[in-house]
């Protein structure tokens, strides 16, 4: 055999073992996070949206990507409140819903929860936002563009649009929902809980408990010579820590689908993560650095106050009734991912960012602390990010088109998975909000969305 051929072969070999090696990675991978995802996503649908939704066929679990979950068997325990997700019985994985918790991965023992305190109903005789009645009849150009809102494509990827949410001027303009979904519907915002934690960090910086200052934030970064000691909750808000990260969905084996789906402690996993760069200087988008945020706010107040903290600091005075912030199994809330609430409350949550924090005349928001979170991170490209808020439509969603440019520069935007939108634009006193199951994330050009609103209005 020539050098040559043995060059070859040895290639080969190479190449052979790689592939196997990256074949048992992925199934290794599918059986860790596939059961937890698939357990988590149907029992919160179930549960803490309340949709009928049959678990074999759901299309939050079975189309498009998902496909290949229809492999897992899937076993609801209504009584108990419970699905359990495994392959020919194995690697089972078990999500429980908790009344007034939502639901949580039962990735390893479940912290005790004191009860849910009880939350402010909203009065059906008043009209939106106090109160819960309908939106008055919308005009014919606003119509069609919520009409076409709903309206599938012919050929490509569905949309799957389930609720619409449109208020100006404080007033209720429009709503619209799809079969099954309703104005009191909770539905996951999935990263728009982003957004709202760093309203609700707020609260605390108001209360003097935090300051963007602050470093040193946890006790596992205080060791001697542990350079995270540096990292400032104002490095966190604008997602520019410098922690490692990899925020890729459609690696299974990603620090954040681990993160959601296979670990029982959401912050703790991601706190755990060592420094890749200085702290400061490099932007990355990361649900970890939320999930630390949310423990920072847990050690700031402890564990009981924690507990009814977004109910008292948010929900309650917003009258945000349908909303529910899911933990994971040590208790601590899922912010970067498990928020749902109706698009009507999503719309509230807007509403106090156009109104500066200030809601029905008490300041709820330490003044300055909207413009905080909508001033431009410099480390982010292109000045699209501010503080857990984005300041421009992301690609994805249609921003490289030019509709994007119809849309006025002071607008800023909650954004999440499968397409789900908050935008605030206070030149317009324009609140609009669109939930959906768009899997594929190309489905939703919400920019075009909003020039046709805009239009309308």
């Amino acid at each position: 055999m020539s050098g040559s051929d043995l060059i070859f072969w040895a290639m080969f070999a190479l190449i052979v073992v790689s592939w196997s090696r990256g074949l048992a990675r992925l199934l290794r991978d599918a059986l860790a996070v596939g059961p937890g995802y698939k357990a988590k996503v149907l029992c919160s649908a179930l549960f803490t949206s309340g949709l009928r939704v049959d678990p074999d066929s759901a299309p939050e679990v079975s189309d498009e990507a998902y496909r290949p979950m229809r492999a897992f068997r899937t076993r609801v325990d209504e009584g108990a409140r419970t699905v359990t997700v495994s392959l020919a019985g194995r690697f089972a994985r078990t999500a429980v819903h908790r009344p007034g918790w939502g639901a949580t991965l039962a990735a390893g023992p479940l912290a005790p929860l004191p009860l849910a305190s009880a939350i402010a109903r909203p009065d059906g005789s008043r009209p939106w936002p106090d109160g819960g009645a309908p939106a008055p009849a919308a005009a014919p150009a606003l119509e069609r563009a919520l009409e076409s809102a709903f309206r599938e494509p012919r050929s490509g990827s569905p949309r799957r649009t389930r609720a619409i949410a449109v208020a100006r001027g404080g007033r209720l303009l429009a709503e619209r929902y799809a079969p099954g979904i309703s104005a009191e519907t909770p539905l996951n915002g999935w990263s728009m809980g982003k957004s709202a934690l760093g309203v609700l960090l707020g609260v605390l910086v108001g209360e003097k408990r935090l300051s963007p200052e602050d470093r040193g934030l946890l006790s596992e970064w205080r060791g001697p010579g542990d350079r995270r000691a540096r990292i400032s909750l104002e490095d966190l808000l604008r997602m520019r820590s410098g922690l490692a990260f990899s925020e890729v969905y459609s690696d299974l084996g990603s620090d954040v689908t681990r993160m959601l789906f296979a670990e029982p402690d959401a912050a703790g996993f991601a706190a755990s993560r060592p420094l890749a760069h200085p702290p400061g200087t490099r932007w990355q988008y990361s649900s970890g650095t939320t999930n630390i945020l949310s423990l920072i706010a847990r050690r700031a107040l402890g564990d009981r106050e924690y507990a009814a903290w977004p109910r008292q600091a948010l929900f309650d005075p917003l009258g945000m009734s349908s909303a529910v912030l899911e933990a994971d199994a040590s208790g601590t809330f899922v912010a970067s991912s498990f928020l749902f609430a109706s698009a009507r409350d999503w719309a509230k949550l807007g509403l106090l960012m156009e109104r500066d924090g200030v809601w029905d005349g008490r300041r709820l928001l330490p003044e300055g602390w909207v413009r905080f979170l909508t001033t431009p991170t410099p480390q982010a490209p292109n000045g699209r990010y501010g503080a857990h808020w984005w300041l421009k439509i992301s690609k994805e969603f249609g921003g490289d088109k030019a509709d994007a440019a119809r849309v006025p520069a002071d607008a800023f935007h909650a954004f999440g998975h499968e397409g789900q939108c908050l935008t605030v634009i206070p030149s317009r006193e324009l609140v609009v909000v669109r939930l959906g199951l768009s899997i594929d994330v190309a489905a939703w050009n919400h920019a075009a969305f909003l020039a046709e609103l805009l239009a309308a209005l």
